[in-house]
C-alpha cells in the first residue's frame, strides 16, 4: 500500500469537530468551522445548501461532473470516552464518524485546489441531517442545487471491523432502502372493569405484530429479503383503572431494494386496515426517517475499484449490502453514483457506541481514494 500520512492540521480539524458535535439539522457551527477552514486553507469558501450544509465546486473546464459527498451530523449518544478531544456537548457525540468524513471532505478541497485535474468539475458537497434521513432531501429540495447537472455521485462510510484502509465495495444494492411507520390507533376508553363499554386497540396491537413477526423475510439472501421491526409500543397510560383507548406502533421497515420495502409496507399496512375495521378503530400512517437505497452503479464501482489498485489498497467485494441506511441513497436514485466502505480498524468499537472515535489514520487514505476517483472518471471520457 502507498503510504499515506495524515496531515497533523487535518488531525487537529477532526478533533475539533469530534468536540463540539451538532445534532441533524442543528449543524450551524459545524457550517460555520467548514467555511472557516476553507478560507484559511484555499482562499474561498463553499456556498450555503439545503440550510446548514455546505458546497464547493471545482471547475477544471470540459469533462464530466462528479458530486462527492460527506456527511457532517452527530447523534444524539452520550460519549464515555475521556481523551482531551471529547464531546463537549452533554448527550451529544460524534458515534457514526461523520466527523472524520467531514476531514476528508476538507483534505479532498485541499488536493484538488493544489493540484488541478485535466478537465470537468468536481463539487464537494458536506451535507447535514444524514442521521434522521432528511439532508439529501433538503438538498435536493434548494433551488440553488441541480441534480440534473451532475453525471456521477460518490461517498464513503468508514466500517469498524473491516482492517484499516481496506476499500470495501459492490455494485448494485450497497445499503438498503429503509423507513419508520409510525402507525396511530384511535379506540375510545372506558372503565377496566366494564372494556366492553370501550374500545380497547391492544388486542389488535397484539395481532398486528404477530403478523410482522410472520411475514417477514429474515433470509438476507432471498430476493424478497424484508425487516418489520417494531421498535416503538405505546398503549393508554398507567392508570389501572382505565382501559386503553388509543395506542401507537412503530415499526423500522427495511429491504435491499426500494420496490420490495414499499410493498411490504402496502402489505403491512392491508392487514392493520383489515384488522382495526375488525375492532371499529380508526388508524393514521406517518412516514419518518427514509433512506432511499443505496444503488451503486457499475461504472462508478470500477472506478472506485481502480483507485484502490492505484493505492494498493487491500479490496474487498462485499457478497450482501451493509444493513443500516445512509441517506446517500436518495442522490443514487437521480445520479448513477456509488458508496464504498473504508475499513477503520478490526478492533475499533462498532458505529453507535458510546465508545467509538473515528480513526485519524484513515483520513488521508479517504482523501486519496476521492481523488483517484473523480481522477479516473473525468480521464475516462
Amino acid at each position: 500500500m502507498i503510504t499515506m500520512k495524515t496531515a497533523s492540521h487535518l488531525v487537529e480539524a477532526r478533533r475539533t469537530l469530534h468536540s463540539k458535535p451538532e445534532l441533524s439539522g442543528q449543524e450551524q457551527e459545524t457550517q460555520a468551522f467548514i467555511q472557516s477552514f476553507l478560507e484559511q486553507r484555499i482562499g474561498r469558501q463553499g456556498r450555503s445548501v439545503g440550510q446548514y450544509g455546505v458546497l464547493l465546486d471545482f471547475d477544471f473546464g470540459d469533462g464530466p461532473s462528479i458530486l462527492v459527498r460527506v456527511d457532517i451530523d452527530a447523534l444524539p449518544i452520550e460519549e464515555i470516552n475521556t481523551f482531551d478531544h471529547k464531546s463537549t456537548k452533554a448527550g451529544v457525540s460524534h458515534k457514526c464518524g461523520h466527523d472524520g468524513h467531514t476531514t476528508i471532505g476538507l483534505g479532498l478541497a485541499e488536493r484538488l485546489h493544489e493540484e488541478a485535474l485535466s478537465g470537468g468539475k468536481v463539487s464537494i458537497l458536506f451535507q447535514p441531517a444524514e442521521e434522521i434521513g432528511e439532508g439529501a432531501k433538503g438538498v435536493l429540495a434548494d433551488d440553488s442545487f441541480d441534480v440534473s447537472s451532475y453525471d456521477h455521485a460518490i461517498a464513503l462510510h468508514n466500517i469498524p471491523g473491516a482492517p484499516m484502509h481496506q476499500l470495501l465495495y459492490k455494485t448494485e444494492s450497497f445499503t438498503p432502502a429503509v423507513h419508520s411507520l409510525i402507525v396511530k390507533l384511535q379506540g375510545k376508553t372506558s372503565h377496566a372493569a366494564e372494556p366492553l363499554k370501550g374500545n380497547n386497540p391492544s388486542y389488535a396491537i397484539a395481532d398486528i405484530i404477530a403478523f410482522a413477526k410472520a411475514n417477514e423475510q429474515t433470509d438476507e439472501e432471498h430476493t424478497d429479503y424484508h425487516l418489520l421491526t417494531p421498535v416503538h409500543v405505546m398503549i393508554g397510560s398507567q392508570d389501572y383503572g382505565i382501559s386503553a383507548g388509543y395506542g401507537e406502533i412503530h415499526f423500522t421497515i427495511r429491504s435491499w431494494t426500494q420496490e420490495t420495502m414499499e410493498a411490504a409496507t402496502e402489505r403491512l399496512k392491508a392487514y392493520i386496515n383489515e384488522r382495526t375495521s375488525e375492532d371499529q378503530l380508526g388508524v393514521t400512517y406517518e412516514i419518518t426517517a427514509a433512506f432511499a437505497a443505496n444503488k451503486n452503479d457499475e461504472g462508478v464501482v470500477a472506478h472506485i475499484r481502480k483507485a484502490g489498485e492505484i493505492l494498493g489498497l487491500s479490496m474487498k467485494e462485499k457478497s450482501e449490502p451493509f444493513p443500516w441506511g445512509e441517506d446517500f441513497g436518495l442522490f443514487t436514485q437521480h445520479i448513477p453514483g456509488a458508496m464504498l466502505g473504508l475499513g477503520s480498524g478490526e478492533d475499533t468499537p462498532a458505529l453507535h457506541n458510546p465508545d467509538y472515535d473515528y480513526p485519524d489514520e484513515i483520513t488521508a487514505t479517504g482523501v486519496a481514494l476521492f481523488y483517484e476517483t473523480v481522477k479516473s472518471m473525468i480521464n475516462d471520457v
